[in-house]
């Protein structure tokens, strides 16, 4: 595999100019490598003070030094992600079993990147939480999201997920509609319960997910002892062209933790970046945390013996069914040398894939696909694949140019440098010699906007919630009452019906924790103190507390009661 030194993200000593060379190291007088430079190479010889007239000022506009020190220190961010902001990172790699399970792996797909047992592919994996701002504890209660960039000798390959297995929605058009009701409210600025619930009653399919999310398994006790899943179905492609239907799931060799309510309150009290604190050190000591890569996989088709539709993100391929199939390991064992350069500016996309790998029709996967490589052009630029972070370490030749903050140009060593486009006679670049058979899938139907025929929104997350132990299944139940008890009655309503339709049960004692009667039959004995406006069709709205914590409101409380007097000065 080949290191190109201006790709590398661990390189430091050679930098690139415009034209693809190297620049020189040419010092002045006194200087060494050590010296500080401003970003045009002045060596700065008074790091201390400002240039001013006398040593009490005024400043003077010439001061060249300052200025360009202060406004680069006011452009030191991009902007925040609108989701998975609040994370952290490390360097590692991947290895290949060269089997998937006890068979050949190339079977199923031609992917380089699994073949040829122990060979060893760089990975940069991103941890982190979704709705959260970029400096908010990590205790929260929200879905992780667990992205793994793989610089393979055919260019670099995304997997992108969370470590839950399922999605709350199964179409990407509802996708800002499920965050904007997790975020803050526009107006107050505040998670509210309200809002979350509000949306999820209303949306059925969401049930397994919010079972998960409510339960311990909503807080991971550290990014080491997480599951990771690429949660959307997508395609393996072999060399005969033949596709199969795949889920990737990331198991961590350090086992699985996670926490109660209590237990993250009482943690975020202490430290609100206890996880990637923990990430850090381990890999500091060497205690470097290792996953298994395991693979379900299907024929490609529709499935119709199957009472899910296999691209249903909401759902889960049963393992009795389908089997976890281990096709390789991941080692992290290197911290990142600065966290913004590439822990911010790392960037991920659904639609990265190399050959032998393939998308599927999941509604979510081909929306992500757009969004995901849309939202990294508008937060770090339109030329972030030249970043060393995420651009290839392999040949790249491309005949893309321009665009602010161009980093170098991607020229190939003798190609015309006034030809940027293709095809040409004068020198530029050539379509690549090898033609691997195609996955050509057959697509016939009406344009629709339909559901999916199989929807079953109830019967897997009444099964996780038989299958919680008796803890999980009381944290669950506790989380729940404590968010729906702010709510207006018809929300409660609604969500105790759908807990109802996945178990009796679980209805049951929602119901009774929020001080409702739930019948056998899931009908619900209450009155309603406040009603849906006939003129407006609107409810009143109440306001409930953020998923982080159960007594929210008591806080502000204990605050204005506990806060100690003291006197101006």
């Amino acid at each position: 595999m080949n290191d190109n030194h201006s790709n590398n993200p661990n390189h430091h000593g050679t930098h690139v100019d415009g034209a693809g060379g190297s620049l020189d190291k040419r010092f002045g007088t006194g200087e060494t490598e050590e010296t500080l430079t401003t970003r045009q190479g002045h060596p700065i010889r008074d790091n201390q003070n400002s240039r001013t007239i006398g040593n009490r000022g005024p400043a003077t506009l010439e001061n060249y030094q300052l200025i360009e020190k202060l406004s680069h220190f006011d452009r030191e961010r991009v902007p925040e992600r609108v989701v998975h902001a609040r994370g952290t990172g490390a360097h590692g790699y991947f290895e290949t079993y060269g089997k998937l399970g006890d068979e050949p792996v190339e079977k199923y797909t031609r992917a380089k990147v699994f073949s040829g047992a122990g060979k060893q592919t760089p990975v940069f994996v991103r941890f982190s939480t979704v709705t959260h701002g970029k400096d908010s504890p990590e205790t929260m209660r929200d879905p992780r999201g667990f992205a793994v960039k793989f610089y393979t000798e055919d260019g670099n390959w995304d997997l992108v997920g969370n470590n839950l297995k399922v999605f709350f929605i199964r179409d990407a058009i509802k996708f800002p509609d499920i965050i904007h009701a997790f975020k803050p409210d526009p107006v107050t600025n505040r998670q509210d319960s309200e809002r979350i619930f509000d949306f999820i009653c209303q949306t059925p399919e969401a049930m397994h997910m919010i079972t998960f999310l409510f339960s311990p398994w909503g807080i991971p006790a550290n990014y080491r002892q997480m599951q990771g899943s690429g949660v959307n179905t997508y395609k393996w492609v072999n060399e005969q062209g033949e596709a199969y239907l795949v889920k990737y799931h990331w198991e961590p060799k350090q086992g699985i933790k996670n926490l109660t309510q209590k237990e993250a309150e009482n943690i975020q009290a202490k430290n609100i970046s206890h996880a990637t604190q923990d990430l850090y050190e381990a890999i500091e000591q060497g205690n470097y945390p290792e996953w298994e890569l395991c693979m379900q996989i299907m024929t490609d088709g529709e499935h119709p013996e199957l009472d899910f539709d296999p691209l249903d993100d909401t759902k889960i391929w049963p393992e009795e069914q389908f089997p976890f199939l281990p096709v390789g390991k991941m080692v992290l064992n290197k911290n990142p040398e600065n966290f913004f350069a590439e822990v911010e500016q790392v960037s991920f996309g659904t639609g990265v894939l190399v050959d032998g790998l393939d998308f599927s029709d999941d509604k979510m996967l081909q929306g992500r696909t757009f969004s995901y490589s849309d939202t990294q052009r508008h937060r770090v630029g339109a030329n972030y694949l030249q970043l060393p972070i995420n651009a290839p370490k392999k040949h790249v030749a491309t005949n893309q140019r321009d665009g602010q903050m161009a980093y170098h140009v991607d020229l190939a060593p003798n190609q015309n440098p006034h030809v940027n486009y293709e095809p040409s006679l004068l020198g530029g670049l050539k379509e690549a010699k090898d033609h691997p058979i195609p996955h050509q899938p057959y697509v016939e139907g009406n344009l629709k906007r339909e559901k999916i025929d199989r929807t079953n929104d109830f019967k897997q997350a009444g099964e996780r919630y038989r299958l919680l132990e008796d803890w999980e299944r009381e944290d669950l139940i506790r989380n729940l009452v404590d968010g729906l008890k702010p709510c207006h009655q018809e929300i409660q309503k609604r969500m105790i019906t759908l807990f109802t339709k996945c178990d009796p049960d679980y209805g049951r004692r929602v119901g009774e924790g929020i001080g409702l009667t739930v019948g056998a039959d899931g009908s619900i004995d209450m009155e309603f103190s406040k009603e849906i406006s006939p003129s407006s069709g609107k409810l009143p709205f109440n306001g409930g507390s953020p998923l982080g914590s159960s007594k929210a409101a008591d806080a502000v409380d204990e605050a204005n009661q506990k806060g100690h007097d003291a006197h101006p000065y």
